[in-house]
């Protein structure tokens, strides 16, 4: 099949916008991606231990394995606003859970992002974040490529790319940035 680099770029933005539109309907977005050179520069340090750990998650756990990318980005946001010079060094194995990469959202939405796992606040997010991962896997679906192929490693690299980003600009209107006119 096509791995050519213009289809993916074009399945990446097709996925971007899609959840753009998704969290912008829910409130989570203002319709905006905010984003930032250094946490989007983050994802390459961190995506050859998290593809690592979420490739053979894809089978059994297709959500989770792309929501988890979703949850480092709201980490690595929050970490780029509290103190980069710290976050910017930390090693990808520190966003585990106690259970590693099993509960590595638990870990970032309760320790980092200090939202008890209980509440209403991080409940919606857990379902946001469920429907953004129901929503890209619905997608790579319908790409119609076949498993397990050189074509569907970059097309899932490509949509945990985009799930990051998203969760990183939740998290950056979270802290209260915003788009403003110069």
């Amino acid at each position: 099949m096509i791995r050519d680099n213009e289809y993916l770029k074009k399945f990446e933005n097709k996925v971007q916008d899609e959840l753009l539109k998704l969290c912008t309907s829910y409130e989570f977005l203002d319709g905006k991606l905010l984003e930032s050179e250094d946490i989007d520069n983050q994802w390459n340090a961190l995506a050859p231990e998290y593809m690592a750990d979420a490739v053979p998650e894809i089978a059994n756990y297709p959500v989770v394995s792309l929501a988890w990318g979703m949850y480092l980005g709201m980490a690595v946001a929050y970490g780029w606003d509290a103190d980069w010079e710290k976050y910017s060094q930390m090693p990808y194995k520190e966003y585990y859970g106690s259970e590693g990469f099993d509960d590595m959202d638990e870990h970032i939405v309760r320790d980092l992002l200090g939202m008890p796992l209980g509440e209403r606040t991080a409940k919606e997010l857990e379902e946001m974040v469920r429907r953004c991962g129901q929503t890209v896997v619905s997608m790579i679906r319908n790409e119609g490529i076949e498993p397990a192929t050189p074509t569907a490693f970059h097309v899932y690299a490509r949509a945990v790319r985009s799930m990051y980003r998203t969760g990183a600009a939740m998290q950056l209107r979270r802290m209260g940035y915003k788009f403003e006119r110069m």
